[in-house]
């Protein structure tokens, strides 16, 4: 009896049968709490990681050796947690699509920012340990010694450490715009819009808590 009332309705409706196959907009919307979690934990971590290299250059020889060690394992660590964000995503993460008034260029641009944030999460902290490997010396990472595992390259370890200072501009700049895009998409549009008499399109879902830009749909 209810597959017949919900037959007749979707026949009944100007939009026909997709009445039935719209998802309700709750659930098109939100983001699980696992990609949540990672998405905030990046956030401390790249934080900490920036605020131990800023430190680190204005720091003196008694609190370089800590510095470095507190940078290199939280870089690791945004390495892993990176891996295990994008195995998730793949896997079991519920993503909301993309508004529907979101132009096609607004799209692109906003997929291959995530998709660089994405690269230089991997790429930067595999430059960088690989620059103290090329060191030729001993290291400390999280609680563990670690013997000289190369010979020392000084030519590589040169160019990979360009390479890291390149990478963390580029990494900064991005998060930067990824940063005043989700505020101007949050406060502008959700708050200011409506404020001033600007409606959006009603077949867009409605930001708000899951505004976060939703990104390889």
């Amino acid at each position: 009896m209810a597959s017949l009332v919900s037959r007749i309705a979707a026949t009944d409706s100007p939009h026909g049968s997709r009445v039935e196959c719209s998802p309700p907009l709750d659930q098109r919307t939100s983001f699980d709490g696992v990609t949540l979690a990672f998405h905030w934990a990046t956030v401390v971590l790249v934080l900490g990681v920036f605020i131990t290299a800023i430190w680190h250059a204005q720091s003196h020889d008694d609190v370089l050796k800590a510095l470095l060690r507190i940078h290199r394992s939280l870089g690791v660590t945004v390495w892993m947690t990176t891996v295990l964000r994008l195995l998730w995503r793949k896997t079991n993460a519920k993503l909301p699509p993309f508004p529907d008034n979101m132009t096609g260029i607004h799209r692109a641009l906003v997929q291959i920012s995530e998709y660089c944030l994405y690269a230089l999460l991997i790429i930067q902290p595999t430059i960088g340990f690989g620059s103290v490997l090329a060191r030729g010396r001993s290291f400390t990472l999280f609680w563990w010694h670690v013997p000289p595992l190369i010979p020392h390259y000084p030519t590589f370890q040169a160019v990979l450490m360009s390479l890291h200072r390149a990478g963390a501009w580029t990494l900064g700049l991005l998060i930067t715009a990824h940063a005043v895009n989700a505020l101007v998409h949050h406060f502008v549009i959700t708050r200011m819009a409506p404020a001033l008499g600007v409606r959006p399109k009603a077949h867009a879902f409605p930001l708000g808590r899951d505004s976060q830009t939703s990104f390889g749909r």
